[in-house]
């Protein structure tokens, strides 16, 4: 591939991570309502389901995939119910504060969420749609090589990481401003619905 080639693709592949998503959402609530606790491994979790995805499309497993799409159904509900989950503490901690502070529940860290956003990542339809149906548009599947896809995946690897890194910097921002506990309690609630629309958008789909 030519260097206009991988300019193409990593301008292409921006575009599409830095719209807003599923999964944009579902970060930014996430660091609205508990900051940038455990943030690194949920963004973690987006980067190996992308890699997951171009992998399948790069060695033209795309028929297998869709042999298999029971497996990535439920996927996409797993990661539907995770978000859920997160969605129902933020609004019960909010509520049963009343009038006085009371911290979120903890944001899950680790594993957790690492696998939590890997799962939104596999069954998110935004992602299926990029690497099976617009890269194919853009780079000649028939051209890669190994070292072709490394290069892809690294420019991947870049380009998703910082631009949630990005996303999420700017909502913990954006948290920072709301110091008293009744703006708090008012993200917290509106975090907990981006959360759970995501979710239920997520799962309909």
């Amino acid at each position: 591939m030519s260097i206009s080639s991988l300019l193409l693709f990593a301008a292409v592949y921006f575009a599409a991570v830095a719209t807003p998503g599923p999964g944009v959402a579902a970060l930014v609530a996430r660091v609205l309502g508990h900051g940038l606790t455990g943030v690194a491994p949920f963004i973690l979790g987006y980067v190996v389901g992308d890699l997951i995805w171009l992998a399948i499309a790069a060695t033209g497993l795309a028929a297998i995939a869709h042999l298999f799409a029971g497996a990535f159904v439920a996927l996409r509900l797993a990661g539907a119910a995770y978000l859920i989950t997160i969605a129902w503490g933020m609004a019960r901690s909010s509520f049963a504060a009343g009038s006085k502070t009371e911290a979120p529940p903890q944001a899950t860290r680790g594993w957790r969420a690492f696998s939590g956003s890997l799962s939104l990542t596999l069954g998110n339809p935004k992602v299926i749609v990029f690497f099976l149906s617009i890269m194919p548009l853009v780079v000649d599947l028939n051209a890669l090589t190994p070292t072709i896809i490394a290069t892809i995946a690294a420019i991947a690897v870049v380009i998703l990481s910082t631009t949630l890194g990005a996303y999420a910097l700017a909502a913990d921002r954006a948290r920072a401003l709301l110091r008293s506990s009744r703006a708090m309690r008012y993200v917290q609630r509106a975090a907990a619905g981006v959360i759970a629309g995501v979710a239920v958008a997520i799962a309909a789909r």
